[in-house]
């Protein structure tokens, strides 16, 4: 029988790029600020035991103080486990509006975080600077575009620049090293029979398994202000090498919250090509399958990171119908996030109630720039 799949590339270790890049995150699908949180923690994994400056900034602009929002939790837990590592700066009101509802207040806390932004940018004390929502507010015209083109063309070299929310202008565009645009899929079958708390990230640009682990940063958060039994699973395909950043993040916050996180890894230290697989892999596969599927019907988890199992199914590594089987009997109260790319959107796509395929517009590394140790991996 004929074998087809996608190939992942390993962590194994590889030279990677010093140099700094625009990354930019927009769209109407769910994911952006999730895959700003991603890159977060793998930047935080990088530091944990790095003298180099490697600390981060995430400035959030329109996300006042006054709403709770779902990474609220995530960061806390993040400044309550590296304090030294990421700082948190919130701008805006409280609530939602239009180009038509903009006041004076809207224009200064714009332009107070885009000063705070400035000054970090320029500082050389951050490595990785995060401007969640900037898109929006530069669709706002709370802020001239040019300036701020001006300035992260500007930037300096090492420093890595994170820019999400909808409505990016086509000027942050032209300038952008990366750009993954979040497109959302509905699916009648989820609305249909009320299926709910199931989330699967694909497509063929960057973010996917970022924003499972922004995702996975939400729940630990909830876990630790809301709900103390809130337990979250992580469970990776296709990566069993060494070297992946954010295993040294996510194993500081099994030490830190050792009743709310567990991680499980299986595979080859190796890419699994499109029609060599080997024996190991199958194996491997399904001893991962059986942990997620145990872990789904137990219902001791809240949240569930199935990563990169869409395109272990792809490679046929796994048969389709017990995932189904397992997705439709999971508790209503447990939420499910599945990434990766695929080929053949399998049969579990139609049970999903969020659904973002993510497109490569842009990506440095098609223009040969190598890949980058806590940002890319």
């Amino acid at each position: 029988m004929t074998r087809n799949g996608i190939g992942i590339r390993t962590a194994q270790l590889r030279s990677h790029r010093v140099v700094g890049q625009i990354h930019v995150y927009d769209g109407a699908g769910k994911g952006k600020s999730q895959a700003a949180l991603g890159v977060v923690l793998r930047s935080i994994g990088l530091g944990i035991n790095s003298r180099s400056a490697t600390r981060v900034l995430l400035l959030r602009f329109l996300k006042g103080p006054g709403r709770a929002y779902d990474e609220d939790g995530a960061i806390e837990a993040l400044q309550q486990g590296f304090p030294h590592l990421i700082d948190q700066v919130r701008t805006g009101r409280a609530e939602f509006f239009g180009a038509d509802e903009v006041t004076r207040f809207d224009r200064q806390e714009a332009r107070r975080g885009w000063d705070v932004a400035k000054g970090a940018i320029a500082s050389g004390l951050y490595s990785v600077v995060v401007l969640d929502e900037l898109n929006p507010v530069l669709d706002l015209g709370l802020l001239p575009v040019e300036e701020v083109v001006q300035t992260l063309k500007s930037k300096p070299e090492e420093v890595e620049i994170i820019a999400t929310g909808r409505g990016a202008p086509q000027q942050l565009l032209d300038i952008a090293d990366l750009h993954s645009e979040m497109k959302p899929h509905h699916h009648a079958t989820a609305a249909e029979q009320g299926i709910s708390g199931i989330e699967i990230y694909t497509g063929a640009g960057k973010g996917k398994s970022t924003s499972a682990l922004g995702k996975a940063l939400q729940a630990i958060g909830r876990g630790i202000s809301q709900d103390k039994s809130h337990r979250v699973l992580i469970m990776q395909w296709l990566k069993g090498g060494s070297g992946y950043t954010e295993d040294a993040a996510i194993a500081a916050l099994q030490q830190s919250y050792p009743a709310l996180v567990d991680h499980q890894r299986c595979g080859r230290d190796a890419i699994v090509w499109r029609g060599q697989q080997q024996e190991l892999d199958y194996v491997e596969a399904e001893r991962g399958w059986e942990i997620a599927r145990t872990a789904i019907a137990s219902g001791l988890y809240k949240t569930i990171i199935l990563d990169e199992l869409n395109p272990t199914v792809d490679l046929e590594l796994l048969p389709i119908e017990p995932i189904v089987q397992a997705l439709l009997r999971k508790p209503r109260d447990t939420e499910v996030i599945i990434t990766g790319r695929c080929h053949n959107p399998p049969a579990y796509f139609d049970l999903a109630s969020i659904h973002s395929e993510v497109f490569c517009h842009k990506h440095y590394a098609n223009q040969g720039v190598e890949l980058k140790q806590g940002v890319d991996f």
